[in-house]
């Protein structure tokens, strides 16, 4: 049987397959269609220091092989969630990634330690994709230096596992990716959204109430898988991928290419259960080539 565990910092992952932060709530509301714990682990809708109503409607909108939103961060923030949402999550055998964001380097550091007493969360990955106020509204993984400043910030208030997540609408990701890294992040995981808007011809107004908003889904997964093995290059901590992984030989694709493990997002909202068929997929995968392990995989891209 094919060893599919995977190491992030001091965490450890039964195997590589992650759900993505926004589109898989809280986990229960999938834990009807299909076992959770089956999966390497959750990472959970993203925690603020306040509860935010997120966007006016419309904010979610079909493309050619993908999706625009702009939900906004939608969330009962991080007292409630302590107390609504972490019940069920701590329920769970898989590991539980807390995604959280912040309005500043010293909210992100005030919402992890908001939730450090919590016990049994695995990791906090960070949503560097929110804007900065104190730097103009760009967000936070725009710029190499705030990066790291937030990275570090939240770094000096726990030990346990940070992934840093980042945005593809840069100029150098390696170079945003190598900041957070020296900063203290274990993991980084890329990439969020593109962005990008969509108009109804009908009426003249664009088909989100924000213009534009994050486009996900099948059309990103070449920009990527790009940006995955740019990353891959520039750091020496794992990188977890994202964007438009639907099957296991998509996420194959990313492990060739370096990845360590790969979260799906957009696909969950066809199928409840994509993530659990990528787990198998890649079971199905290692057998039928005979491979004892992930790591033979992992990196192999042959140029």
């Amino acid at each position: 049987m094919t060893d599919l565990r995977v190491h992030i910092g001091s965490l450890v992952l039964d195997n590589p397959v992650l759900t993505a932060s926004g589109t898989f709530g809280y986990g229960s509301e999938f834990a009807d269609f299909f076992d959770l714990d089956r999966l390497g682990g959750i990472v959970t809708k993203t925690v603020t220091l306040e509860p935010r109503p997120g966007n006016p409607p419309p904010r979610i909108c079909e493309t050619p092989a993908g999706m625009l939103n702009s939900i906004g961060l939608p969330n009962v923030g991080v007292e409630q969630f302590k107390l609504e949402k972490w019940p069920f999550l701590s329920s769970l055998h898989t590991a539980v990634i807390v995604n959280v964001a912040g309005r500043s380097s010293q909210e992100f550091a005030d919402v992890v330690a908001a939730l450090e007493a919590v016990k049994g969360i695995a990791a906090y990955e960070l949503n560097y994709s929110c804007p900065n106020v104190k730097e103009g509204g760009l967000s936070f993984s725009s710029d190499a230096r705030v990066a790291a400043e937030v990275t570090a910030r939240v770094r000096a208030v726990t030990r346990r596992p940070l992934i840093t997540k980042l945005t593809p609408n840069v100029t150098s990701i390696g170079e945003i990716g190598r900041a957070c890294a020296d900063a203290g992040a274990d993991a980084l995981s890329a990439i969020n959204t593109l962005v990008g808007m969509a108009v109804d011809i009908r009426t003249r107004k664009p088909r989100l109430s924000t213009v534009t908003g994050g486009l996900s889904g099948p059309a990103i997964r070449p920009v990527a898988l790009a940006r995955v093995y740019e990353l891959v290059r520039r750091v020496s901590i794992p990188v977890i991928g994202i964007g438009g992984i639907a099957t296991a030989e998509d996420a194959l694709e990313f492990i060739i290419a370096g990845a360590a493990a790969v979260q799906i997002g957009t696909a969950g909202f066809v199928h409840p259960d994509a993530a659990l068929r990528v787990v198998e997929g890649l079971e199905d995968f290692c057998r039928r080539e005979g491979l004892a392990n992930l790591a033979q995989l992992r990196g192999s891209l042959q140029l």
